[in-house]
């Protein structure tokens, strides 16, 4: 339940930010256009927006006779979750890392590149996908596709912004230093919305997946060879729609710098000891 209130609260915090913008650009009329625009993006974003984002990173759907191991291995945790069998999709890339997408349990989807595949054992794997099964049990997959697909709205719409400037109810043009800063501003809102809401949630998923796949230290080690792999490696797709970043099992954008005050993810050496403290206790809590 608490996961559908912030869904609902991301949208209606996208929404005003559009609007906002609609307005810097064209008065009433743009934040009525902007609304309009905003809501048709809400209904599209919780219904096709997992789709939209694995065509972003042309993934492929495999079965149990395309990639036997994989996907016998999602089927075996998805049963020990209890949660139905999500649909099962590969990346052909040489950057190791893995998402969860979808708007529901009954509609989710796990993507892993085929450099994760290769770099990690069966053991690490499992603990990988233990922990984006773990997201879909908590239904953090929706609000985490939703905001990649309405924060890459709000860049495009800002950067429209940028470049046509605003104009006020008359037709004059409007304060363009006011334009300017709302066209920098919202795609820094919109990734300030997603820090908020992914930080904690990946220790959570971090404990589930702990919990799911029995083995914490499996985990910590996938996440260690993942952070030192990805390093030398770049993601082309996550690069070119970085709002998805925020999706990925470890954070996929090269930049640093101001980048990193944006990042949707706790820190990997923090996340690796909070894992091996469960291995060496054996608690989850």
């Amino acid at each position: 339940m608490f996961n559908w209130v912030k869904t609902a609260m991301l949208m209606a915090a996208i929404t005003a930010l559009f609007v906002t913008i609609g307005g810097m650009i064209g008065g009433s009329r743009g934040m009525m256009f902007a609304l309009v625009i905003a809501l048709a993006m809400n209904f599209f974003s919780y219904w096709f927006s997992d789709k939209m984002v694995l065509s972003m990173y042309n993934a492929q759907e495999v079965d149990e006779t395309s990639a036997p191991q994989f996907y016998r291995m999602v089927r075996e945790l998805a049963t020990r979750a209890s949660l139905p069998m999500p649909r099962v999709y590969l990346i052909n890339e040489e950057a190791p890392n893995a998402f969860a997408t979808g708007r529901s349990p009954e509609h989710a989807a796990v993507a892993a590149t085929t450099g994760i595949l290769r770099i990690l054992s069966e053991r690490e794997m499992r603990g990988v996908m233990a922990h984006e099964l773990s997201h879909v049990k908590h239904r953090d997959i929706l609000i985490s596709t939703i905001s990649a697909t309405m924060a890459g709205a709000i860049s495009a719409l800002a950067n429209f912004a940028m470049f046509f400037g605003g104009r006020d109810e008359e037709g004059r043009p409007a304060n363009p230093i006011a334009s300017i800063a709302v066209a920098l501003l919202a795609p820094i809102a919109a990734a300030m919305i997603q820090m908020a809401i992914s930080r904690a949630r990946e220790f959570e998923a971090d404990r589930g997946g702990a919990e799911l796949s029995g083995d914490p230290q499996a985990l910590a080690s996938a996440l260690d060879k993942i952070h030192r792999y990805a390093s030398g490696i770049p993601f082309a797709a996550a690069e070119a729609h970085p709002t998805t970043a925020q999706m990925m099992i470890l954070n996929p954008l090269s930049g640093g710098g101001v980048a990193n005050l944006f990042s949707t993810h706790p820190a990997t050496e923090e996340r690796i000891a909070r894992l091996q403290e469960m291995a060496r206790t054996g608690r989850y809590d």
